[in-house]
């Protein structure tokens, strides 16, 4: 009897990944959370030794007449009377269990003091539906109507977005809508409105980015021949684009949209001092203002981890996006 009597009939619709992918993409996952771990240990040693070159906190914490054994039981109180290799080994094992320690200025456990202010900061996430909201159509219509109006006046706004740093936004606005309109609140926590100039301005440049690329990206997959046959078999224009041309134009969108949301973090550190916002970026620059060395440890590896975790899943994401990233591993 012949193998072909053996073999159910294949249907369209049922094959199945291959071991091999599927082992492929296994190794690649698995490299990119070792490599995503290496970064974080990079970047907790950094930080451990990067604070403690900026000065000692006993200083700080101690009046101006304390005498020197005063600062010699401080310090042997907090732990840097030790040897630096010391220190730090037992900053790795206290990270291995998730105990960054305790807060110098708060004398309470890091992880409390983060977990207090950490849903101001996500709060700020609202940034990135703004971005998404407005950069999206912005970037669809102007790839649609290349060399028209409406093309340059959003290219315009762009360019202006672009150009403009995010304090100088934050404090633009709250002179136009603050202070000139009494219409928004320029500082405080709590409400919608509290949300509104903080939002806006870390999505300002966001918006430019996003757009701009979405653009590009149309422009070049409009051309392409897949999208002349859709338009060949009486597709519209905003069905071709939206059936046909986005998800192709998506790759490169989805890279900068991942980086963006770390822009955003970092932005959040400005602009939560802008505002008087009570997240995590306002209060590392008070840990850094105060030499709190478990707290800027702990809140640079927040913002640290944030990152590789979203560009870890953009990456990831790439398979689903696109079926050709996802037979190439």
């Amino acid at each position: 009897m012949s193998d072909l009597t053996l073999r159910p009939p294949r249907t369209a619709g049922t094959s199945r990944p291959r071991p091999g992918a599927r082992a492929g993409l296994l190794r690649a996952v698995l490299v990119r959370i070792g490599t995503a771990l290496l970064v974080l240990l990079c970047t907790a040693t950094v930080s451990f030794f990067l604070v403690r070159l900026s000065g000692d906190p006993v200083k700080q914490l101690l009046p101006p007449d304390a005498t020197a054994q005063q600062e010699s039981v401080l310090r042997a109180g907090l732990g840097l009377d030790r040897p630096l290799i010391t220190q730090y080994l037992d900053f790795l094992w206290g990270l291995l269990r998730f105990d960054f320690g305790n807060s110098i200025s708060y004398n309470e456990p890091v992880g409390h003091v983060l977990a207090e202010r950490l849903p101001a900061t996500l709060e700020l996430a609202a940034a990135l539906v703004v971005t998404l909201v407005i950069a999206l159509p912005a970037g669809i219509v102007a790839a649609m109507r290349r060399g028209r109006a409406s093309e340059r006046g959003i290219m315009t706004g762009v360019l202006l977005g672009q150009s403009t740093p995010p304090f100088w936004v934050g404090i633009l606005l709250i002179l136009v809508f603050a202070v000139g309109l009494h219409a928004l609140p320029a500082s405080g926590y709590g409400t919608f409105a509290n949300l509104v100039l903080p939002a806006v301005t870390l999505s300002v440049y966001s918006v430019a980015v996003v757009a701009r690329l979405l653009r590009s990206s149309l422009i070049d997959v409009l051309s392409s021949d897949h999208i002349r046959t859709a338009r060949a078999k009486g597709f519209g224009p905003v069905k071709t684009v939206l059936t046909h041309g986005l998800r192709n134009a998506s790759l490169p969108v989805v890279t900068v949209i991942g980086l963006e949301v770390g822009s955003l973090l970092g932005g959040a550190i400005l602009t939560e001092r802008v505002f008087s916002w009570p997240g995590v970026g306002q209060l590392t620059i008070e840990a850094i203002s105060n030499r709190d060395f478990p707290l800027v440890q702990a809140a640079v590896l927040f913002f640290a981890a944030t990152f590789v975790v979203i560009n870890l899943l953009v990456d990831l994401s790439y398979s689903l996006l696109d079926p050709r990233v996802r037979t190439s591993r």
